[in-house]
């Protein structure tokens, strides 16, 4: 039998994924020393509550509420305890002791991220981060490494799963938001509280991490621009279908060209997918991030988003990496951020969108909203009028949905503005950006 160096991993937190982590650990032992080069010893699992029930039996003795002695002793650090504190000063303290870290902790990267990784940077060690942003999908890797030598042009992604399960169900049964919600919550889609999903606080993170990677800049938190789904409605669903569309939350990062200057455009919102492109076939609680590269082309990464043991296939992954690196000596690759770009607001984006608006049904209400349109500077594409709904003895209201053409997110935001106002216009019930085309 081949003799391995032997590398102690702490484990932090024995949640979902963690418990999921440690027993494939114990389990698969042998297999993951020959891929690693090393004996993964598991030195200990340090949890808040040691009787805490859990998915995976494991042997009580792993178990401490002391970290800060695990963690020193430990030569990988992988935390799952998730949020921001005691993460991050865990996470500081590791890499401070020169253990490596393996994460899939989001709003840890997305907040921290330049401090942790240039905490790895002063004392040569490395962070390691697959499951952060899809789960189980392997992108960190192909986005640092194999597209390192290509420009990435543009990532759309859908990365919650809970979101995608919801509005993959209003559009294959028609259902409402609060029914798909509740069914959810059941299920364990989505927690008690969901707003980090639904309002798109999740996918927000998962885009800074993604387009920090793509556009090697750091990209703040608070430069992404986020909308959530709990305005969306069955009759949008059905009127993007209609119009060949699906509706999709998706986080967006993209490389921006004006007069020969760049920047990056990072935002998350719910937007028009063609049913043509293959993000619209990802159903269910499935992500897929679609990679647009000069030279590669596109590329697609689809699989689980969330799961334990599937989240733990993620982790395991960077915990293997990290031993190799270990056995092979030497110090961590840091993190590219050199290039630098400005991340510039939603103002500054140019694409097609959906007006929904409720009008009077009266003569020239057609050609008023068209004026207001054009005098915004916004093309109209396509329109098509519903049926008029009776309105007592003054008439009615009939719906307009309007295409555009490509047109700048801020010029669209004043016309809406001027259509709001205007007495012809009942009330602007949607604006929706399509993505994808």
């Amino acid at each position: 039998m081949t003799e391995y160096r032997r590398l102690r991993v702490a484990l932090l937190g024995a949640g979902a994924v963690g418990s999921q982590v440690a027993g494939l650990l114990l389990q698969h032992g042998d297999e993951l020393a020959d891929r690693a080069g090393a004996e993964l010893e598991l030195a200990g699992i340090a949890v808040r509550d040691i009787d805490a029930p859990r998915d995976v039996d494991l042997p009580r003795e792993l178990f401490t509420t002391d970290a800060e002695t695990l963690i020193t002793g430990a030569d990988i650090v992988v935390e799952l305890i998730g949020g921001i504190e005691p993460a991050r000063a865990h996470t500081l303290l590791a890499l401070g002791a020169g253990a490596d870290v393996v994460t899939a902790n989001k709003a840890l990267l997305a907040t921290h991220g330049p401090e942790v990784f240039e905490a790895a940077d002063r004392v040569g060690a490395s962070v390691y981060y697959e499951a952060a942003a899809a789960g189980a999908i392997p992108i960190i890797r192909p986005l640092r490494d194999s597209l390192a030598g290509d420009r990435v042009v543009r990532i759309m992604g859908i990365v919650n799963g809970t979101t995608n399960y919801i509005l993959d169900r209003m559009d294959s049964e028609g259902a409402d938001f609060a029914d798909v919600l509740a069914d959810a919550q059941r299920l364990g889609y989505a927690e008690a509280d969901p707003t980090a999903d639904v309002e798109g606080y999740d996918a927000a993170q998962k885009a800074a991490i993604l387009a920090s990677l793509a556009f090697h800049t750091a990209v703040p938190l608070e430069a992404v621009h986020r909308e959530g789904i709990t305005s969306i409605t069955a009759d949008m669903i059905e009127e993007a279908r209609a119009a060949g569309f699906v509706i999709k939350l998706l986080a967006v990062c993209e490389r921006l060209i004006d007069e020969g200057a760049e920047s990056i455009s990072v935002r998350v919102y719910p937007a028009l997918v063609p049913r043509s492109h293959p993000l619209a076939s990802v159903h269910g609680a499935n992500n897929a991030v679609f990679v647009e590269a000069e030279a590669a082309g596109p590329l697609m990464f689809y699989g689980a988003g969330a799961g334990g043991v599937q989240t733990a296939s993620a982790v395991l992954g960077d915990v293997v990496s990290a031993a190799r690196r270990h056995i092979a000596g030497g110090t961590g690759v840091g993190e590219s951020t050199r290039a630098n770009l400005p991340v510039v607001p939603i103002g500054h984006v140019t694409t097609r969108y959906q007006i929904t608006l409720e009008v009077s049904d009266a003569p020239g209400v057609l050609a008023t909203v068209a004026g207001l349109l054009s005098e915004g500077g916004v093309s109209v594409a396509t329109v098509l009028q519903t049926v008029a709904e009776p309105n007592g003895e003054e008439g009615g209201t009939a719906r307009l949905i309007i295409g555009t053409h490509r047109a700048a997110d801020q010029a669209l935001s004043a016309t809406v503005d001027s259509l709001a106002a205007s007495e012809v216009v009942e009330r602007v019930v949607s604006v929706l950006r399509v993505e994808g085309e």
